[in-house]
């Protein structure tokens, strides 16, 4: 099995909403009108009433009711409501995969892409770009269980998906990992080349040809979502942290703990438009 074996099979590629296929153009289209995707997502009942639902939500304290949808993009912002419909669209694509806790997982990816856009802050990197890399990271162990199932039995039985050390596994018995097959997956998507770069050095952001600041901030991002996800102990957490990524990125545990929110607080109400 390889990465093309995994990408090369139509039927086991997920089908991807026509808004969310519209929000990807824009990426590296400036002239996508704000008229089209707002009527797009107005023309899908269930997602405007989430976004809706988001928008007048206590996380945005917003002092009148938004009540249309141009008004979310208005006031959320483009790249906020562009970021979390790009998720909605991915959870709606991979459904019922056997041998993943979705729920679960849909939460790491939200914990991570909001840990990693805080980190971004006080990195100098850009939020906007790292949490869309956040979001978006694990989208390979997904591709990989749909296509592979039987391949993935035994990985998941060695080791949870969410394990630090999974990538790794994975490179020594497939010889690749999932974030390889993520930033395949995000090309054949026409996401922009800098946004799959980061997702492919996610895992491994030191060993990348150039360290990416964003996958260095999503490194750490994401071991910030595993503790709070599994509960990790201090011991746990300490042990764990991912030092030499984090030096990279001029943060260190003290600061994070002194000075981060926790991150189910960074998150709140945002996990209206994916579970």
């Amino acid at each position: 099995m390889d990465i093309k074996s995994l990408l090369d099979q139509p039927h086991k590629l997920p089908t991807v909403p026509a808004v969310t296929q519209k929000l990807i153009a824009s990426f590296s289209d400036e002239d996508v009108a704000f008229r089209q995707i707002v009527d797009q997502i107005s023309a899908d009942p269930a997602l405007s009433a989430k976004l809706l639902r988001l928008a007048n939500s206590a996380y945005f304290h917003f002092s009148r009711t938004v009540g249309t949808v141009e008004d979310a993009l208005h006031m959320l912002g483009f790249v906020m409501v562009r970021n979390l419909v790009l998720g909605n669209g991915m959870a709606a694509a991979f459904r019922n995969i056997k041998g993943m806790d979705l729920p679960q997982f849909w939460r790491y990816n939200l914990y991570a892409a909001s840990a990693s856009r805080w980190l971004a802050d006080k990195a100098g990197v850009n939020g906007d770009l790292v949490f869309t890399v956040g979001l978006m990271h694990g989208i390979g162990q997904l591709q990989m269980h749909v296509a592979a199932p039987q391949a993935m039995l035994p990985l998941d039985k060695s080791m949870p998906v969410l394990d630090a050390g999974r990538a790794e596994l994975e490179k020594k018995l497939l010889g690749f990992h999932n974030g390889e097959v993520a930033a395949e997956l995000a090309l054949l998507w026409n996401f922009p080349a800098p946004i799959a770069a980061a997702m492919r050095a996610v895992p491994e952001p030191l060993q990348a040809p150039e360290f990416l600041p964003a996958a260095g901030c999503v490194h750490v991002g994401a071991w910030v979502a595993r503790n709070a996800i599994q509960e990790a102990s201090e011991v746990q957490r300490l042990s764990s942290f991912p030092l030499a990524v984090a030096q990279r990125l001029e943060i260190s545990l003290e600061m994070l703990s002194r000075e981060m929110p926790p991150v189910a607080e960074l998150s709140a109400g945002l996990d209206e438009m994916l579970l």
